[in-house]
């Protein structure tokens, strides 16, 4: 059975006239009942009955005509959502993004503006740390990606777009005697105690923390680590030491915690949206597209 074999049953249906119907299927009606026996041959039931007067629909080809106008209906439905996610307007797309990356407008713009003009699109968050993140892009298992850069060496299947940078702020309890200070540089930080995300996490501000504590002439002590951002916030808030995070969590309010902007020029992390280097279809290149616009007319 074809789809073609239900388009001519649909049509002798609603006619009731093999002429009629050959007509308006621009067809000789003799291979148009060819055609209509052949598929009562296949499926072993009687469509119609007919004579020399009339064509009438059987009680089988009444209730076949409905499951053939769904089948008829879902083919148009398919062509059409190819046809759209060819075109980068249905789909799915897998977006992670760091831990910081809702903090910031930007993302929120984003997002916002991707579902406006791509409604057809099914989007899926995936909350991952940088260096996972890189892996699955190049596993294909993401497709985009909101990462910090860390010293880790980035795949080579991977492609970075430059959205914006960050200041990197100090965060620390509102009765320690630094937070008397404005503005701090890093080399004021030699004998704090620091609570950071876990190396094994994968975040690019683990790294350069220590980057920018070396340059500064220490390395930092680590006294905790947590994995989630609100837990080295309370940590700090608790007085178990400081810590150094990108200025979107400036936003997460708590009692007994000051942010701090850092003196030192290096004192930025940039926020970049990582995809397989060597593409991902048009919902990606959509998906990019907004994203660099969004970043270029916010800054």
């Amino acid at each position: 059975m074809e789809l073609r074999h239900l388009r001519y049953f649909v049509a002798v249906a609603e006619e009731l006239s093999f002429t009629r119907a050959a007509e308006r299927l621009h067809i000789g009606q003799p291979p148009l009942s060819q055609q209509i026996q052949a598929l009562e041959h296949e499926i072993g039931a009687r469509l119609f009955e007919r004579n020399r007067r009339r064509v009438l629909l059987t009680e089988a080809g009444r209730l076949f005509l409905a499951d053939a106008r769904r089948m008829l209906a879902l083919s148009e439905q398919a062509k059409e959502t190819a046809r759209r996610a060819h075109l980068g307007e249905a789909g799915e797309l897998r977006v992670g993004f760091t831990f910081s990356t809702p903090f910031t407008p930007l993302f929120a713009r984003v997002v916002r503006r991707y579902r406006q003009q791509y409604p057809g699109v099914r989007l899926t968050f995936l909350e991952i740390p940088t260096q996972p993140q890189l892996a699955q892009i190049e596993a294909r298992e993401l497709d985009v990606g909101f990462v910090r850069p860390g010293p880790m060496p980035l795949p080579r299947t991977v492609a970075l777009t430059m959205l914006r940078r960050d200041p990197l702020l100090l965060v620390l309890p509102a009765d320690a005697p630094l937070a008397r200070k404005k503005t701090i540089a890093v080399k004021d930080l030699a004998d704090q105690a620091f609570v950071v995300f876990p190396e094994k996490t994968g975040t690019g501000i683990y790294h350069q923390i220590f980057d920018l504590c070396r340059a500064a002439g220490f390395t930092p002590h680590i006294a905790m680590e947590a994995g989630e951002p609100s837990t080295i916030i309370g940590l700090v808030a608790a007085g178990c030491g400081i810590s150094v995070l990108p200025s979107s969590f400036e936003g997460i309010h708590m009692d007994g915690v000051v942010y701090r902007p850092l003196a030192d020029p290096d004192a930025t992390t940039a926020m970049l949206l990582a995809r397989h280097a060597e593409g991902g279809g048009p919902l990606v290149d959509a998906f990019v597209a907004l994203a660099q616009a969004a970043a270029d007319q916010s800054a």
